[in-house]
């Protein structure tokens, strides 16, 4: 018997719909409408198709979108006079600079001037520690997506033993933090890892955030564990026709679900989650800045 598919876009479907649903009371209790600001420097296709993506979504949940659409030689100064001006706009409650940025611009000076209140990626520094010790903050949308859809399978995560593989401070960190709040038991792998296979055999949950395609194969897996794969990687698709690619995840996902309990697939798995997160982030934010009550199931 194959293993259950975790159908991310249900449940980001359900999240974008509990998002919606405060956005509504927000407008019509307060008279406040959440305003979302997402910020990409210079042309890089997937960046491009991110960023319209997260508009499209944000207006549909009722939500304001603004987008600045910068050059690619855009200077830093400039860039970070743009933040100032967003981080002091009251219509803001949420801000995302698209990574990756061009190399002349220091991605962590860039994230650390954004206003942590405001910061709905969870990348600011402030945010990272606060994450760290358990406190209050604003959640990575891919480890919060990741972390929804596990409680969503499970219900209760305590005591289980859990295996990251990844150590980036967007997902495998962070991720492990989130773990570590519900009480799991948490291994960090990596590259560097001794016996990584026999590490991940011992998992109960597997959260695989490595970026190589199909880097772990089905006898790495505990029989009935839970594979949460994050990669999105493209690979050739010889079968489609010349020159055709595939996305894949970082598990194998024909051998690996032979075997798991539970999956999520790529596409369809992850990826809508953190999209419905980025939203949710934005409600958060917009409710901490008016000293509103916090929507309750949208955060870790």
């Amino acid at each position: 018997m194959g293993a259950t598919i975790i159908d991310g876009k249900k449940s980001a479907e359900r999240v974008r719909a509990q998002v919606a649903g405060h956005v509504e009371r927000l407008k019509s209790v307060h008279g406040i409408t959440p305003g979302l600001a997402v910020v990409l420097v210079g042309e890089d296709p997937a960046s491009q198709v991110y960023v319209r993506s997260k508009g499209k979504m944000t207006v549909e949940v009722g939500m304001k979108s603004i987008e600045h659409r910068l050059e690619a030689s855009t200077g830093e100064t400039d860039l970070l006079a743009l933040i100032s001006r967003l981080n002091a706009d009251p219509e803001i409650h949420g801000i995302l600079v698209q990574l990756p940025l061009p190399d002349h611009l220091d991605e962590d000076l860039v994230i650390n001037a954004i206003d942590p209140v405001k910061d709905v990626d969870g990348f600011h520094i402030l945010n990272v520690g606060l994450l760290g010790t358990g406190q209050k903050s604003m959640v990575p949308c891919t480890p919060l997506g990741c972390l929804m859809m596990l409680r969503e399978h499970h219900g209760e995560l305590s005591g289980l033993n859990a295996v990251v593989i990844g150590r980036s401070n967007i997902v495998g960190k962070p991720m492990a933090q989130l773990l570590l709040g519900d009480s799991c038991t948490v291994t960090i792998a990596h590259s560097r890892t001794r016996d990584l296979p026999d590490v991940v055999r011992r998992a109960d949950i597997v959260v695989a955030a490595v970026g190589r395609p199909q880097m772990v194969p089905g006898d790495w897996i505990k029989p009935g564990a839970t594979v949460i794969d994050v990669g999105i990687n493209r690979i050739d698709a010889p079968e489609k026709g010349d020159g055709r690619t595939r996305l894949v995840g970082d598990v194998d996902f024909a051998s690996a679900a032979a075997v798991a309990g539970a999956i999520t697939p790529v596409p369809g798995g992850v990826g809508p989650m953190t999209i419905a997160c980025l939203l949710a982030n934005t409600v958060i934010a917009c409710c901490r800045a008016n000293g509103l009550a916090e929507p309750e199931g949208l955060t870790a």
